[in-house]
């Protein structure tokens, strides 16, 4: 079973090289995440002034910062707080957006009436400013800033939810599924959403990339993650502040890791959905 299962995921990946390659790049972001802290060549927080502005060397590969501290070990360590901000951010997120759009698309009435009324209370603010309104009222936490993340995300996953369920429950499989003595609401949790979830991983692998740079916008203009504690969004914003003398490599390495991330889950959005189809299981 196990084996099989390999070489349906080998078959998918391997028909589209972007897929593969996004696969593979979010495997190595994992693969930081979990292990970097063991192999990072200095300590992340440990401050030297004696060596505070170097530019990158053999010995400091992307240099160090105005506290002396090494960029690379900053920026390596920096993943695994990101990808935890996102992943926790985008799951809420996605369970409770996509169980309220789908029972808005499959029971309408009332019911698709409230969750398109409160989708659209959500979206009539600018989001990130809704966020920012968020954390600054919640106060600047951690947790904060991933229920903030997770709130405003959940308007898109109601409406694509909505919009393939109110498709997906006119077909003759739902009917069939009916006759056979399922209920209502096992049919729509094991017939219904299975079929909706391609075009939920696309708009879940692009959230990825928006919960991220979120989350770092926010740390940004000092709402998110606070110093001393490496985190993209920081380092970037630290590193503004000496490009104009000559310091580069501040914002240059970790603003450069922020982008291949977003790229990364933008890309990933089409593996995702090929792995979740049904169709190509057949």
């Amino acid at each position: 079973m196990a084996n099989s299962t390999l070489k349906q995921l080998w078959y998918i990946l391997s028909q589209n090289p972007i897929s593969l390659f996004a696969m593979l790049l979010f495997g190595l972001f994992v693969l930081v995440a979990l292990t970097g802290w063991m192999w990072i060549p200095y300590d992340p927080l440990a401050s030297n002034t004696s060596i505070a502005l170097q530019a990158p060397s053999a010995e400091h590969w992307f240099g160090t910062d105005h506290l002396g501290r090494d960029v690379f070990s900053r920026v390596v360590i920096a993943t695994r707080l990101d990808l935890f901000i996102a992943l926790s951010a985008v799951a809420i997120s996605f369970v409770i957006g996509s169980a309220l759009g789908c029972l808005a698309g499959y029971y309408g009435g009332w019911v698709d009436r409230i969750v398109g009324r409160l989708a659209d209370t959500i979206l009539a603010f600018p989001l990130f400013v809704l966020a920012m309104g968020i954390v600054a009222a919640m106060g600047n936490s951690l947790i904060n800033v991933i229920y903030a993340t997770a709130l405003i995300n959940i308007p898109f996953y109601i409406r694509v939810a909505r919009a393939e369920v109110t498709i997906q429950r006119n077909l003759q499989y739902v009917q069939a599924a009916l006759l056979c003595g399922n209920t209502h609401l096992r049919t729509l949790a094991f017939h219904v959403f299975p079929n909706c979830l391609p075009a939920l991983m696309v708009q879940l692998s692009l959230n990825m990339g928006w919960a991220i740079l979120n989350a770092a916008g926010l740390s940004f203009i000092g709402l998110g993650v606070r110093p001393p504690d490496a985190e993209w969004g920081i380092m970037v914003a630290e590193g503004a502040n000496y490009i104009i003398s000559g310091e580069w490599w501040l914002a240059l390495f970790p603003g450069f890791t922020l982008m291949l991330a977003v790229f990364c889950f933008n890309l990933l959005g089409d593996a995702l959905r090929d792995l979740v189809d049904p169709q190509k299981r057949t």
